[in-house]
């Protein structure tokens, strides 16, 4: 009579990596996500509170809502006026039509506050180099 085996132990055998044919390990593949950033933000706000996982995997897929869901405006939009590339006015329209009233009057001038500063940059890294 063969020996009973656990559902943990069912569970685990299931999850065995096969190695390849060449004998070499295959590296993981690295799972994208905002947690880094959101953490970040979190510490700059209140630095003495922490964050769960699970809490950290709604943050994350709240994050990537929004982001598609602003790219995905800004896709119709340029699409409308018959446009090939989004551009930081499509975007700031997409956002000004996605987010409600104060969050995207925030938005929109943390936005031109940043490109205001991105721009300086360039010129300031196009006068070093001529």
């Amino acid at each position: 009579m063969p020996p009973k085996v656990s559902a943990k132990g069912a569970k685990k055998a299931a999850k065995t990596v096969t190695k390849p044919k060449d004998g070499k390990k295959r590296k993981a593949h690295r799972k994208e996500s905002y947690s880094v950033y959101i953490y970040r933000v979190l510490k700059q706000v209140h630095p003495d509170t922490g964050v769960s996982s699970k809490a950290m995997s709604i943050m994350n897929s709240f994050v990537n809502d929004v982001f598609e869901r602003i790219a995905a405006e800004a896709s119709r939009l340029a699409h409308y006026n018959k446009r090939s590339t989004i551009s930081s006015r499509e975007i700031q329209t997409a956002v000004r039509l996605i987010l409600p009233g104060e969050l995207a009057k925030h938005a929109t001038f943390s936005m031109s506050k940043l490109r205001y500063e991105f721009d300086e940059k360039i010129v300031q890294l196009s006068i070093v180099t001529c």
